[in-house]
């Protein structure tokens, strides 16, 4: 049983990442959204809430809070100022969990390496700003985010294989997200 979904211009029950290989769970997040004050939405491939990205003003550095429908805080996303390169944190209960930092030197591609806490690190490479990357965790892929998966302007998908952390994939997204952004 398939439906149409007029939203997003695609055929919801056939996947965002038909025979690809993650069969994961998928979210739909939009671009160009990630300012300070913004709140919205990532919404999986049901047209669900899911979590909440909270854009918090009147702060020095970038902030952002990943919470979930209910209102409950999962993650908070900040930038470090003061450092040699690009780089922020995601924290869960004051406690780092993760670093995102863009890398020095990309030839070809662009590249972010993700230092997790008390885990294996992760990895984003690809055309970032065209929002066509993938996350690697010891050079499987986890995860994988694309915008040709939509017909709608300013929307690009995200595909999380299973076993993953969704939240902490979903915040990652939004840092690189922010870091690539120009200003």
């Amino acid at each position: 049983m398939m439906r149409r979904d007029r939203r997003l211009g695609t055929i919801a029950g056939m996947g965002l990442l038909r025979n690809r290989g993650l069969d994961g769970t998928r979210y739909t997040m939009r671009e160009k959204l990630f300012a300070i004050g913004d709140d919205f939405w990532i919404e999986n491939d049901s047209g669900e809430k899911a979590f909440k990205v909270n854009g918090k003003a009147l702060r020095i550095r970038d902030t952002f809070v990943l919470e979930s429908p209910s209102g409950d805080e999962l993650f908070t996303i900040q930038e470090k100022k003061l450092s040699i390169r690009d780089k922020m944190q995601v924290e869960r209960a004051g406690q780092t969990v993760a670093t995102i930092k863009k890398a020095l030197i990309t030839p070809l591609r662009e590249r972010y390496s993700i230092e997790v806490e008390g885990g294996p690190d992760l990895e984003a490479k690809g055309n970032i700003v065209d929002h066509e990357y993938e996350f690697k965790r010891d050079g499987d892929k986890v995860a994988e985010v694309s915008k040709r998966w939509f017909r709608i302007r300013d929307t690009y998908g995200i595909e999380v294989a299973p076993g993953q952390d969704d939240a902490l994939i979903l915040a990652c997204t939004v840092c690189i997200d922010s870091m690539s952004r120009p200003g």
